[in-house]
């Protein structure tokens, strides 16, 4: 397996450090570094994921450059000859750095996720069991695990800094972001599932839900920014394996999720921090699933995939 990388320290200053991504401040653009660190229940856990950020970065890449005729996004590129030229005092680090970052504009965000659901699946499920709504929204009645919606509903959350992101109804993202951006924002998001479900489906894959992030740029065009349509936005599930009324398997972290289930059943960790280690057969398992959903979605193994063809439009 390829070394990891749980961390970056690079020669500009750290804006933030999330779970996954740690975002450098280059003054008139953003570097986006996509780490392999993985987390689970919200909590990080103690060992990194080889290729995760390569994955990450590279997929989001080929999305945007699939979606920038519906939704104008914030990435400028993932070409590290590119970055490297514009920023000579990162090439020194370029190992860290090279084929897990994007160069993006530098936009405001807004302060909500933007989800859509195509199946209903997870928090979603659980909700509608319990009261057949969907964020306060109602749904159809008898639906059942995993059932398809049609049309795919728009459910939005706040961000939450640590824990989960709180979901609400279309109305209070409203008052939120106000009325005109609140619909953009909804469009946007239908639009990009859209076109997501129609070429994930193409290769064999159903995109059950995913989540977007919006800002605005310095002229006020409103883009689509972070990541999009990876294995840790959104849910992947095999077609060929698809069946109703039940959980589906996933193109994620499904194999370090079960290792974790198993150890909270057995009462050997109680789902909160700090996490425990995970074997070596669970990190590389993820990794492959990872690259795995990568190859399957662009056609590329993840060394041959084109570094130098998208750029922000």
């Amino acid at each position: 397996m390829t070394s990891a990388i749980a961390s970056t320290q690079l020669p500009f200053p750290l804006l933030r450090r999330g779970k996954v991504r740690d975002v450098y401040d280059l003054g008139d653009a953003l570097l986006m570094v996509a780490t392999d660190r993985v987390s689970a229940f919200d909590v990080v856990l103690p060992q990194p994921v080889p290729r995760k950020g390569e994955v990450l970065t590279l997929l989001s890449a080929w999305w945007f450059e699939r979606t920038r005729d519906l939704v104008p996004n914030h990435l400028l590129t993932v070409d590290p000859e590119e970055i490297a030229a514009r920023y000579p005092a990162l090439a020194p680090t370029r190992e860290v750095w090279a084929r897990r970052s994007m160069l993006v504009l530098r936009t405001t965000p807004f302060p909500v996720e933007c989800v859509v659901r195509g199946y209903v699946s997870g928090s979603a499920w659980k909700e509608y069991a319990a009261s057949g709504t969907l964020a306060g929204e109602p749904l159809p009645a008898g639906l059942t695990e995993s059932a398809r919606l049609e049309p795919p509903v728009f459910s939005p959350a706040t961000k939450a800094e640590e824990g989960h992101d709180e979901n609400v109804t279309f109305a209070r993202m409203r008052e939120i972001v106000g009325a005109e951006a609140a619909e953009r924002l909804r469009e946007a998001s239908i639009a990009l599932y859209e076109r997501g479900r129609d070429l994930a489906a193409d290769a064999g894959i159903i995109l059950a839900d995913t989540k977007f992030e919006f800002g605005r740029d310095a002229e006020g065009e409103i883009r689509v920014i972070d990541e999009v349509l990876t294995p840790d936005s959104s849910r992947f599930w095999p077609a060929d394996r698809y069946a109703p009324g039940r959980g589906q398997p996933s193109f994620d972290k499904q194999p370090l999720r079960d290792y974790l289930e198993l150890l909270a059943f057995e009462g050997r960790w109680d789902k909160h921090a700090p996490g425990p280690d995970l074997p070596p057969e669970v990190v590389e398992a993820t990794s492959l699933r990872y690259q795995d959903a990568f190859r399957r979605i662009t056609g590329f193994a993840l060394d041959d995939f084109p570094l130098a063809h998208a750029e922000a439009r």
